[in-house]
C-alpha cells in the first residue's frame, strides 16, 4: 500500500470515529416521563426558563444535557424522633414527590439532582420530628395517626412548593413503640374496650326492660277494655248465635227444648259435660 493511500485511508477512519463521537456528543434522546436541562458551555450556563420535553433532541457537542424524572417517585424512610413525653419512636414513612417540570432549570441551578437528599428528605424529617414531638405515644400508636399524616404532609408541602418540587403523600407504613409501652398501651385499650362493651350489655338490657314493661302495659290495658266490654247479655247472645248455626248444620241432628240454668238453649245429641 502506498504511504497516500495509508494517509486517506487513516484519514478516513479519524473522520469516521470523529462523527461518531459527534453524534454521540450532540444528540439525546429524552424516554417517557423525562424531561431535559440544557447547560450551554459558552452561552449563559444552565437554560431556566426552557426545557426538553420527551424525543430526539440535537445540541451542540459543548454543551451538556441533564435528565430528570418528572413522574411520581416514592421513598421510603425508617426514622426516630421523640414523643411529647420524651420517648423514642421509630416510625416508617413513605413519600410520594416529583419535581416541577417547568422549573427544572431552576432545580438544577440552584440545588442539583441530587434534590431527594439535599431538600426532601430533610425537611420531611425536621416535620415528622416537630409533629411527634407534639403527641404522646398513645397517641401515636392509635387514634392520632391519620392526623399525624395530614400534619407532616401540610408541613412540607408548601416548603417544597416554595422550592419547586410537587409532594403527592406522606404516608405513615408503622409505628414502633418500645415493647414494655406497647403492653401497656395495648392492655389498657383492651380494658376500655371492655368497658365500652359492657356498658353496652347494661344499656341492651335497659331497652329489653322497657320493652317488656310497655308490652305488660299493653297487655293490661287490653285485658281492661275487653273486661268492660263483655257482658252476660253479649255471651248470652253469642252462645244463641252459636246455637243457631249448629242447629243450621247439615251434619248435625240438634232438638232444642227449654232454657238452660244459664238461660242458654239446651241441645239434645251434644256433650254435655
Amino acid at each position: 500500500m502506498e504511504p497516500q493511500q495509508r494517509k486517506v485511508i487513516i484519514a478516513l477512519i479519524v473522520i469516521f470515529f470523529g462523527a461518531i463521537v459527534v453524534w454521540q456528543t450532540s444528540t439525546v434522546t429524552i424516554r417517557s416521563g423525562e424531561a431535559g436541562v440544557l447547560y450551554r458551555t459558552f452561552g449563559g450556563g444552565t437554560v431556566t426558563d426552557f426545557y426538553f420535553s420527551e424525543g430526539f433532541h440535537l445540541i451542540a457537542p459543548w454543551n451538556s444535557m441533564y435528565v430528570y424524572s418528572t413522574r411520581n417517585q416514592e421513598q421510603s424512610e425508617v426514622m426516630a424522633a421523640l414523643s411529647k413525653n420524651g420517648l423514642q419512636i421509630q416510625i416508617e414513612m413513605s413519600i410520594r414527590f416529583r419535581p416541577v417540570a417547568s422549573e427544572l432549570g431552576t432545580i438544577h441551578q440552584t440545588i442539583g439532582m441530587n434534590y431527594l437528599d439535599v431538600i426532601v428528605m430533610p425537611e420531611v424529617r425536621s416535620a415528622a420530628r416537630q409533629v411527634i414531638g407534639r403527641y404522646d405515644p398513645e397517641e401515636l400508636y392509635s387514634s392520632k395517626r391519620d392526623f399525624i399524616q395530614d400534619e407532616i404532609f401540610t408541613g412540607v408541602k408548601e416548603r417544597l412548593e416554595r422550592m419547586n418540587i410537587h409532594l403527592d403523600a406522606v404516608l405513615i407504613r408503622g409505628i414502633e413503640l418500645p415493647q414494655n409501652i406497647r403492653a401497656a398501651i395495648e392492655k389498657k385499650l383492651k380494658q376500655e374496650q371492655e368497658s365500652q362493651e359492657y356498658e353496652f350489655r347494661l344499656e341492651k338490657e335497659e331497652k329489653e326492660a322497657q320493652r317488656k314493661r310497655i308490652e305488660a302495659q299493653g297487655i293490661k290495658d287490653f285485658q281492661d277494655i275487653v273486661s268492660d266490654g263483655i257482658s252476660d247479655k253479649l255471651l248470652r247472645w253469642k252462645g244463641i248465635e252459636a246455637t243457631l248455626d249448629l242447629a243450621r248444620s247439615d251434619n248435625a241432628k240438634v232438638v232444642v227444648i227449654g232454657q238452660g240454668s244459664d238461660g242458654l238453649p239446651i241441645i239434645l245429641g251434644a256433650d254435655n259435660k
